[in-house]
């Protein structure tokens, strides 16, 4: 993929053989990136340019480092004039809803401030904030595929837990099986962000 868009030290692209160990060694290697990151694999469709990007899957879950997502997208948006689709977990709680509200908060702001319309919806998935992850390869082909050019936007797990280690973190299991590009933003309090 291509991000004319960008500087190049604003993102780094990196390419995988679509196996859990290739994918795994992108994720250590880019584990301490400031900045986003996209990974893609010999299944994910690649735009030939960014004026081709026509929707951004954001799938938002109950953490709080979700909301890190939301200057990356409007950016991403308003530059390349993409849809965004905003997909909320189908949490029994309320934390998703609020990340939701406030990542959608942001988009109006910016595109009253800017005066650059930012096209976006709300939809809510099937499974919660913990199983997500396992229906997003089919939406992205679903909802970015066809015609039409796609990425999908996803925080990187923090910190690695007993199962992560043995079957491999979300993330890993997304850009594995998606039919498009991923990119990925480390949550930490220093994050790099893409001022508006």
């Amino acid at each position: 993929m291509n991000f004319d868009i960008l500087h190049t030290d604003d993102i780094r692209v990196e390419h995988c053989d679509g196996s859990r160990r290739s994918v795994q060694r992108v994720l250590d290697a880019c584990r301490e990136e400031r900045r986003p990151y996209v990974v893609t694999t010999p299944n994910s469709l690649i735009a030939p340019s960014p004026n081709s990007l026509t929707s951004i899957l954001v799938p938002i879950t109950m953490l709080e480092e979700e909301v890190y997502k939301a200057e990356i997208c409007t950016y991403l948006a308003r530059k390349t004039g993409a849809h965004l689709i905003l997909l909320r977990a189908n949490d029994y709680g309320s934390k998703a809803k609020q990340n939701t509200q406030r990542i959608i908060t942001h988009i109006q702001t910016i595109a009253e401030r800017t005066g650059e319309p930012i096209t976006y919806e709300e939809r809510i998935a099937k499974g919660d904030s913990f199983h997500i992850h396992k229906e997003l390869p089919d939406l992205s082909s679903t909802l970015l595929g066809g015609n039409r050019w796609g990425l999908l936007l996803l925080t990187a797990s923090r910190e690695y837990g007993l199962d992560d280690w043995l079957f491999g973190p979300p993330e890993q299991y997304v850009i594995r099986h998606s039919s498009v590009p991923v990119m990925l933003v480390n949550p930490r309090a220093d994050l790099f962000s893409l001022c508006d």
